[in-house]
């Protein structure tokens, strides 16, 4: 399976782009802020089509890209209804909804798990490669390290309920790759995060 990812934006929010392997059709995940540019020389480097893009959540810094990511290839936007509106730059005309139902995309089968707390549409996206390999996309849910803020727009008990019942309960060697910094394994940030560790009802951060 091929993955490839880089920092967007002014908030070095992390795009992927996900595909059975080179030459492949493709989905591109979190299209955020100035990111259409990498992704265009992604898609040639590894001659790749899109087929779809999607959002783990509405954040400007994840989404700001979608609309002119889906209009150069004419590709739709996956999204939760409820985060539609967070962006207000506007998405793009053909925006469909996440339910929790899996995606059958691009030649690949992606889980959809909801977890709010730090949006109310906030979702992961799971995948098992075919190597063997697990891979969850977690966006701004869980971190290297540390987990989502909540603010104003987020529910701190919901988010706790969401790391706890989707996230924290994945094998050890199930890849996260954040929405931003570097990626990790569950078992490692079940050991060593501190929101995390050894805890069956998680509190994170305010």
């Amino acid at each position: 399976m091929l993955v490839v990812g880089f920092p967007a934006g002014a908030l070095q929010a992390n795009c992927y782009l996900l595909a059975a392997g080179a030459g492949a059709a493709c989905v591109i995940v979190d299209a955020g802020e100035d990111c259409a540019g990498r992704v265009a020389e992604a898609l040639a480097e590894h001659d790749l089509t899109p087929a779809a893009v999607l959002a783990t959540h509405g954040h400007p810094d994840h989404v700001a890209g979608a609309a002119a990511v889906t209009a150069a290839h004419g590709v739709p936007l996956w999204i939760h209804p409820a985060d539609r509106g967070l962006h207000d730059g506007g998405l793009p005309g053909d925006v469909r909804a996440l339910t929790g139902a899996p995606l059958e995309l691009a030649d690949l089968v992606i889980d959809v798990g909801l977890v709010p707390g730090h949006t109310a549409g906030s979702v992961v996206f799971r995948l098992t490669t075919p190597e063997g390999g697990r891979l969850a996309l977690t966006g701004d849910t869980l971190f290297a390290g540390s987990v989502g803020r909540t603010g104003s727009a987020g529910d701190r008990r919901r988010l706790g309920e969401s790391l706890r019942d989707q996230l924290l309960p994945l094998p050890d060697d199930t890849v996260v790759l954040p929405g931003h910094g570097p990626a990790t394994t569950i078992g490692r940030e079940r050991a060593g995060n501190p929101f995390l560790s050894g805890a069956r009802s998680v509190v994170p951060v305010p």
